[in-house]
């Protein structure tokens, strides 16, 4: 049996990126895709993705006790990818992990051979999507906007625009995994 491939899935807040990873958990598992689930420091009833909501003390100890993959910070929370991912790839499934951009090259590192994935939107599909979810104020979103072009895109990743149909973008990301992209 062969690894499996890590797909770090990476983008702009409000460009569908929980949303297209739900849609793939959905659809994708038939084809030996799995998606990961990100321990946040975010209470579990904030909204959003399907996340493993943790206290900062527990999400400490985990940390320390070496049980993350990856780990970052953003927006004053705590964000990590469980050591599961190993066990997942060592067997053989391709493992979607949302990634973000400010922890890519240390994504790189911590797994080179990782095949980065860019979700986008429009910057006014993504301003109704973030102000649509309700955890952000204006001036929030206005910064988040103002951060769009922030990071450059990584060498052979695989664009996926996410203005319009749902479907259509999970449909391309799984294409692009079936593909061997």
């Amino acid at each position: 049996m062969s690894d499996g491939h890590l797909y770090y899935v990476m983008g702009p807040s409000g460009a569908g990126k929980d949303s297209v990873l739900a849609w793939v958990r959905e659809h994708g598992a038939g084809h030996g895709v799995l998606c990961a689930h990100r321990y946040i420091t975010r209470p579990a009833h904030a909204g959003g993705e399907n996340h493993v909501a943790l206290s900062e003390a527990e999400f400490q100890s985990r940390e320390q006790r070496g049980l993350f993959a990856l780990t970052w910070q953003a927006h004053g929370l705590h964000y990590g990818i469980g050591n599961e991912v190993q066990h997942w790839l060592a067997r053989g499934a391709d493992v979607l992990v949302n990634g973000s951009r400010g922890a890519f090259d240390h994504a790189c590192e911590r797994f080179p051979s990782l095949r980065p994935v860019l979700i986008t939107a429009s910057a006014q599909t993504i301003a109704k999507r973030l102000a649509a979810r309700g955890r952000e104020t204006e001036s929030d979103i206005a910064a988040r906007l103002a951060r769009l072009d922030a990071y450059p895109t990584p060498p052979e990743s695989v664009v996926i625009r996410n203005d319009g149909c749902l479907a259509d973008a999970g449909t391309m990301l799984l294409q692009a995994i079936r593909s061997g992209h």
